[in-house]
C-alpha cells in the first residue's frame, strides 16, 4: 500500500514505524541526550524514536523543539523520518536543519507502530508491504 504526502524536507528511510495519536513537543517532551519520550501522560511516554519512522499528527509546544530535532540528530538519538498529518513549522524547521526525511498531509489511521516502511521523501510517498512487527 502506498500514500502520497507533501514534501516537507527530501530524503529517503526505511524502518520500523512509532506510532502516536497525540502531538509531539521536542521541548521538555523528549529528551535530547536520549531520544526518550518524557511527557507525562503522552502515548509514547518511555519509548524512544530513536532509529524508527516517527508518526505523529502534528507538533507542539515551544519554537526551541526545532533545536531538540537538530540536538537529536547530532547525538544519534533522532527518528530517522517524520511523517505527520499536519507538520507545523517547528517540526519543519527541526526536520530541515537537522536533515531528516519528513513527509505530511497523510491519513495515518492506516499506519501502526512496527510496520515497516519506506519513506520517500524526495516524492511524498510512503509504503509499507504489511509487514509488522508489533501489530
Amino acid at each position: 500500500m502506498t500514500f502520497t504526502g507533501r514534501t516537507i524536507f527530501p530524503g529517503k528511510a526505511s524502518g520500523e514505524a512509532l506510532v502516536s495519536r497525540m502531538g509531539i513537543s521536542f521541548y521538555g517532551g523528549v529528551d535530547p541526550e536520549t531520544g526518550v519520550v518524557t511527557e507525562a501522560g503522552h502515548d509514547l511516554e518511555g519509548q524512544s524514536i530513536a532509529g524508527r519512522v516517527l508518526v505523529f499528527p502534528s507538533g507542539k509546544g515551544s519554537t526551541v523543539g526545532s533545536y531538540v530535532l537538530y540536538r537529536l540528530k547530532r547525538n544519534g538519538h533522532a527518528p530517522i523520518a517524520i511523517i505527520n498529518e499536519t507538520c507545523e513549522t517547528i517540526t519543519a524547521v527541526g526536520c530541515i536543519i537537522a536533515e531528516i526525511p519528513c513527509v505530511d498531509q497523510v491519513t495515518l489511521s492506516d499506519l501502526k507502530t512496527g510496520m515497516q516502511l519506506h519513506v520517500d521523501a524526495e516524492q511524498g510517498l510512503i509504503s509499507f508491504n504489511g509487514d509488522c512487527v508489533e501489530c
